[in-house]
Parts: C-alpha cells; structure tokens; sequence
C-alpha cells in the first residue's frame, strides 16, 4: 500500500498566536505608560511582565502535543489503507487538487505505477471520461466511466467524493461487467474452474468464430497433445478430431481405436461471429449415465456460477435446475418456480418450446434460437438459445437466455422520447399551417365588421364567427405550448403568488362539493417562468383533478391538495433519479381523490390527443399543454397513480439564481391614430394571407405592393423604388423570409422589416440573425396589423 502524505498547510498555532499577542500588548501598555507618567522603571515592569508571560507560553507549547487545527479531523491513513488493501479492486485517493495521497497494491499493479487519476494509461477519449466523471463526482458527489480498457485489460471506474470535509475523491477500478464475457469464460476454463472440471474427466475448451481454440483446460491439453503442458492457443480445434464411419468422434492423436467423446456446444453469447464453449464427455459403452455424482456436481456448480442466464432441462421437458443470472432474465417468481419451460411463457408460444425441446433431447445436434416472450413482459420478445446435451446424465437440453430487461428500458425511452420529439414537431407545423388559415378568418372578419354596426343583422353573426376562431387560435397555442415553440414573457416570482392569483377562479371550477386545500412549504426559492402560463398549467391540472373525480363518484364530492415546497439538492441525490439533474428546486404537487390513472396509460397521458373522457368531451391537449410549458420553462413533470385512489401531479422547477428580478414585459399603449402612408412591400406565399394584409394596410392609407414568394420580392426591389416597410412571412417555399430579407438589405441597409409567422418569437430569433427587425405572430387581427406597421415605421 502507498501513501503519498498531503503537503503540511502552514498555519500560526494558537498558543504561538497567543504568546505573540501578549509581548505586543506587553510592549503596546510600557510605551503607554512611559509618555503618560515618564516613569521609565514602571514602564520597565510592564514591558518585563510581557516577556515573563510570552516565555510561559511558549514552553507550555513545545512541552505540550500539538492539537489539530479547530475544524480539521487527522487523517488517518493507516485505516483507509487498510480498508483499500482488502479490497479486491484498485482503488485511489486525490486531493481537491488533483494529488494522489493514497493508493492499494492493486492499483499500483493494475497501472504499472503510481499515476494520477485521470492521467492513466488509457486511451485520450477515455482519460476525458474520467476527467468528466471527477468533475461530475465533485459536483454530484459521485460519477462512472462503464467502459475502460487499460493495458488490454477491461475496466469499470467508479469515483466518489468523500472526507469530513468533502475533499477528497476516491477512485475505484474493478472488471467491466459484460465488456467482455468470452474473456471471463476464458479464464475460468483456464483457472481453478477448468481443473475442477478436468478432475472429472470432463475437457472443455473456448473456440473462436474461425474455428481457432483460445484456451482449453488441461485434460484436453493432455489428450490433444499427450502432455499438460502444451501450447493449444490459436489452433485449429476441429484437426483435434476425427469421426468414425458410424460418427463416433474420437481425438486424432489416439486413432480409432481411441475412446469416443461425446461433444457439447455451449451457446453462451448471441450474434454472428462470437466464440463457443465446447465440452467433451468420454462416451461409454453402457446406458448408465457418463458422469458420476461428483461430476455432476461440478457442472452443477458451473451452470451456477455462468454469468449468463442458463439452465438444464431433462428428457421430459423438466428443469432440473437454473442459475440466478436465468432466473432473473426469465422473471421467474422464487416462491413458485416453474416445472416445465412452457410456464415462463404466453400460451401461444408453449407449443413451439414444447417441440424444440423435444427434438433436441431426441438427438437434434445443432444449436437454435427462438424468439419468445415471458408472461412477465407480453411486449417484448426475447431470444432464447436451445442447445442438446450429450453425456450429462439427466440433462439432455441446455437452455440460455441473456437478461436484456436494463438495455429494453432504455430502448423504451428512447423510443418514447423520438415520439414525443416527432408529435411535437407534427403538432408545431399544424399549429403553423392553421394559424395561416385563422388569420385570414379573423383579418375578414375584421373587414366585414368595419361594415356593419352593432344592430345590424349580420353584426352579431360576424362576432359569433370571430369568437370562435379565437377559440381556435387558443388550441393552436396549445399546439404550441407542446411542442414547446410557445411565445413566453418570463418573470422572476415566487409560486405561492401565482397560487393566489389563480385560487379564486379554481373553486369556481371546481364546484362547491370539491375541497380546495393549499399549504405552502418554507424557504421557496424563486423561479423563471411566464406566470400566465403557470396559471394555465394549474388551471389544466385542477380541471382534470375534477374530471377524474366526477368519474369515480358522479354525485360530486373530492378533495383537491396544491403543496408547494423546497427541494434541496441533497434531497434529489438520494432519489437517484435518471431524469431530475442534481439542483435546487420549488416543487409544485397537484394531488385529487379521483378515479386515477389506469398503469396502461401513464405513459401515454402526455402525448397530445390522447384522452380516455367520451368523444367530444375532451381534446386531449391539456396534460400536452402542460408538459409543454413546464419543459420549456426548465422544469420537470412527474405522474404517479393508484388507481382507485387518485393522481399526484409533481412539477420541480429549478430554483432561480440570486441577481435582478426579471421586470415585467411593459404593455404598449395602444394609439388612436393607426392612419400611414408610405409604400409597404408586402410577402406572403399564402393567398388568403396576403389578401386580408393587403386590404387591411391599404384601408390604413399604405401603397401596397405584393409579392407571392421570396424571389418575386426581390425582382421587386430591383426594378421599384424603395419601398418604407418590408413585412414578410417566415417560412415559405423555395427562399424563405430571412433569406430575402438579407438580400433586400444589403440594396438597403436601414429598411425596416416586419416578420409574420405562426411560430414562436423566442425560436425564431435565435435562428434569424437579423437586427433591427420586429415580429408580428399569427393569427393576429386587422388592428394588430396596422399597430405593427406603425410601430416598425415609428421606430425607424
């Protein structure tokens, strides 16, 4: 074990402190007293008595031990070395700068030296790896690197930050589990395990794709070669044997009159070009079984320490026994294990086991693989290998199955997250696409009311129509909100403010039979966030919250919990959750007495469109609008149910950092006067966009010009005057907006420009490099429009 000690921290001891103190004040009170009294032998006194006391001290100090410096513990280094060294792994230590101060003896090996974490013999992409996992650990208080490999050797790190003071970083290395399993068989067979297994006469041997042997155990050395000792690697493994004319198998160097082997493959990994586990099993001439009871005690217990799934099964279709790495692949419930391998899974495929078993303990000699699916997983199929045994007494049939539950979770979210990613971009371009159509509405009903005064016959008709395309336009933002491209205004507040805001309207939703209670924790921390979009998001939930309690109990009746309340970081590390980073957030519950949610649709309840109320009693956009906003304010939502007894709704939103409250976004005042004049060009690749927006500027005393794409605008630009505004659409096919916008300034610097798009504004000018311009979102209202062009002409 090596310790490399920390470099002594220089510091002024306390009695050291103390005996400097009393001379200087000794010396302070003589000067003192020798200009007030001019007694220069009381003045003496004094300064000796300073002396006398310091020298006390100071020999109180040198025949005293030193005590450790207040707030600082010793370290013991004999104990973390004895802790390190009974380690199996390789383990470190490093100061908070980067110094090792301890190490094991298996490091030291595993290394070929003392080097510093993260400067290992690795490769660079992996020294960055461990250089993030230190600074994920100091941050974190822990960080891993899966994959390593170091002097040819496959490696897992583990680090983890440590000491009283949280100052140091322990560094552990151990085999990476699964990185290379042929490798690990490898050095079994080569090992006490492949003695074992020699002592009973059984040879086994790890044989490449190519047919190439990679290690053998030494009772196949001696009968391949005659001696132990022999060097098989890398040699053919079928030139070993010959077959006779009946197809008895027999090794090379003992000719025919040799005892046959029985040969078993060992399918123990899956995929093309992967090694085999071949055993060989003298064969007997009598039916009694090949192996005793000692050997078969000793494949007993090889199957039990198998790092992957496998089980034996005999002539009957029974399991005679299976290894912990089979039983937790398989699902299997310890407390009613199964008999037959049919019970692991869903009826239809029983059949198909039944019979694979049945032909191979009949003699079938290659090895198959099914794919089949567990009762405990309906969804998801896995594969199963099926291989005969030959000469292992009772087993006639192997079976393998790798336990891939961990890597289906993962494709499950991955899956899931490319879903929700592709339905948000299909809910933003609807959004889009129906925000160009409700402008025109709304742009002619706007015209068509300029015509018409309350009284008339048509008035009211024309506001019933405009009603309800603002009604449309609130479900595109909803769309929007989704599929996170929603226009937000931000603000720095507290969430019990937008609690209260929103208290009142909520018992109106709710009914007088639903109980409202809200409690609010202390020491919240502000958050970042549209507090309109907030209400929204507590609106949806407490509006569900009330549907879902009208289902269980029609007569009305519930009660609905809001809780606000502080969570630390330390609090969110002991969730070891995948998705909730390691911070500080207030955390926003939403909890009812409700029917809950059913366990198949938990996954599903965010997605837009997606409801279980009747038809035409729910558009499915409200838990969508909500996982919008809370994602695209920073934050993160999470459900869980009982169903039967209600949902819990929890959103954590990252606590804002300390500085200058974001100041409310000032609301423009609105001018009388929208009358213009001047020469607008106006762009717009939809035709009844472009219609409404030509009538309307025109109406408000503009020169129109049009132009139905990018390219036509430009054509406009060099063979007309300048106009005074350039308004534009966004997207649009061939050259969009942008594009043309860069190209008109650069004939004109200092032309003002005016976007229209029925996207976010937020989104659109981080992808727009463009200054000076301003932004107009769809749908908007004949008034909006000449507020804009106004506006764009004022500030130029």
């Amino acid at each position: 074990m090596t310790t490399r000690p920390l470099p002594p921290i220089d510091r002024l001891s306390p009695t050291r402190g103390a005996a400097l103190i009393a001379g200087a004040t000794g010396i302070a009170a003589a000067l003192l007293i020798l200009w007030m009294l001019g007694n220069v032998v009381i003045a003496t006194a004094f300064l000796a008595t300073a002396i006398v006391v310091g020298g006390l001290l100071i020999a109180v100090r040198r025949l005293l031990p030193a005590a450790a410096p207040d707030g600082e513990a010793a370290v013991d280094w004999s104990l973390a070395r004895a802790l390190a060294q009974a380690s199996a792994d390789a383990v470190a230590i490093t100061d908070r700068a980067g110094r090792l101060v301890c190490a094991n003896d298996r490091y030291e090996a595993l290394f070929g030296g003392l080097p510093t974490p993260p400067g290992l013999p690795v490769g660079d992409s992996e020294v960055s790896l461990l250089a993030a996992a230190g600074r994920a650990a100091w941050r974190d208080g822990s960080g891993k690197v899966a994959h390593l490999v170091s002097n040819g050797t496959p490696l897992a790190a583990e680090i983890a930050r440590a000491g009283t003071l949280e100052d140091m970083l322990i560094w552990r290395f151990h085999g990476a589990e699964g990185l290379d399993l042929a490798g690990s068989v490898a050095g079994l067979i080569a090992g006490p395990t492949g003695d074992r297994l020699a002592g009973s006469g059984i040879m086994v041997a790890l044989v490449s794709a190519e047919g190439r042997i990679r290690a053998a155990n030494r009772v196949f050395r001696a009968r391949a070669l005659g001696h132990e000792e022999g060097a098989v690697g890398g040699r053919d493994f079928a030139r070993f044997l010959i077959t006779d004319a009946q197809g008895a198998v027999r090794f090379e160097r003992e000719g025919m009159d040799g005892t046959p082997v029985r040969v078993l493959q060992i399918p123990f990994l899956q995929g093309d070009g992967v090694p085999m586990l071949v055993a060989l099993i003298d064969e007997e001439e009598s039916s009694a079984p090949a192996l005793g009871a000692t050997a078969a005690a000793t494949l007993g217990n090889l199957v039990a320490m198998m790092p992957f799934g496998t089980a034996l099964v005999d002539r009957d279709g029974r399991f005679l026994q299976m290894n912990d790495a089979f039983v937790r692949a398989a699902r299997v419930d310890p407390a009613a294990p199964p008999v037959y391998p049919g019970d692991l899974v869903v009826r239809e495929d029983k059949t198909v086991i039944a019979d694979a078993i049945r032909r191979f303990a009949g003699g079938a000699a290659r090895a198959s693989d099914l794919a089949v699916r567990l009762k405990g997983q309906p969804d998801e199929p896995v594969v199963l290998s099926i291989a005969g045994a030959r000469g292992l007494g009772e087993a006639a049939v192997l079976l393998s199955l790798k336990d891939n539950s961990e890597e289906d979770r993962l494709k499950r979210e991955v899956a899931q997250a490319t879903k929700m990613q592709a339905v948000g971009q299909l809910a933003g371009g609807v959004a889009h696409d129906f925000n160009n159509i409700l402008t025109a509405i709304i742009g002619h009903c706007d015209l068509m009311l300029m015509r018409h005064t309350p009284g008339d016959s048509d008035y009211d008709d024309i506001q019933q129509i405009k009603a309800n395309s603002n009604r449309a336009a609130s479900l595109t933002r909803q769309l929007l909100a989704f599929s996170r491209q929603q226009t937000l205004r931000p603000q720095v507040l507290q969430l019990p403010d937008v609690i209260s805001e929103v208290s009142n309207l909520l018992k109106r939703l709710l009914g007088e039979t639903v109980t409202l209670t809200v409690t609010h924790g202390r020491n919240l921390g502000p958050v970042r966030a549209d507090p309109g979009q907030l209400e929204q998001v507590v609106v949806n939930l407490a509006v569900n919250a009330r549907d879902a309690m009208l289902a269980k109990n029609p007569l009305g009746g519930g009660a609905l919990t809001i809780q606000t309340l502080a969570v630390r970081a330390t609090e969110v590390r002991k969730m070891a959750s995948d998705v909730l980073p390691i911070a500080d957030y207030t955390a926003l519950k939403v909890s009812d007495t409700g029917a809950g949610i059913p366990l198949e649709h938990l996954g599903k309840i965010f997605e837009p469109f997606f409801t279980t109320k009747e038809t035409g009693k729910g558009t499915g956009l409200g838990l969508s609008t909500v996982y919008g906003i809370v994602k695209q304010s920073g934050g993160y939502i999470f459900a869980d149910s009982v169903p039967g007894k209600g949902a819990t709704f929890t959103i954590y939103l990252p606590v804002h950092a300390a500085g200058t409250p974001a100041a409310a976004v000032p609301r423009q005042e609105t001018k009388g006067d929208l009358w213009g004049s001047g020469t607008v060009l106006l762009v717009e690749d939809e035709d009844m966009v472009r219609a409404v927006a030509e009538r309307a500027l025109t109406r408000q005393g503009y020169t129109v010009v049009t132009a139905e794409n990018g390219e036509a605008a430009l054509e406009r630009l060099a063979e007309g005057e300048r106009p005074d505004l350039l308004v534009s659409d966004v997207v649009m096919p061939l050259m969009d907006g942008p594009t043309m916008v860069r190209e008109a300034r650069k004939l004109y610097p200092d032309l003002p420009i005016l976007f229209m798009s029925g996207y976010a504004e937020e989104q659109l000018r981080r992808s727009i490099d463009i200054d000076n311009v301003a932004f107009l979102a769809k749908p908007f209202s004949v008034q909006q429009l000449a507020e804009a062009a106004r506006d764009a002409l004022t500030e130029r």
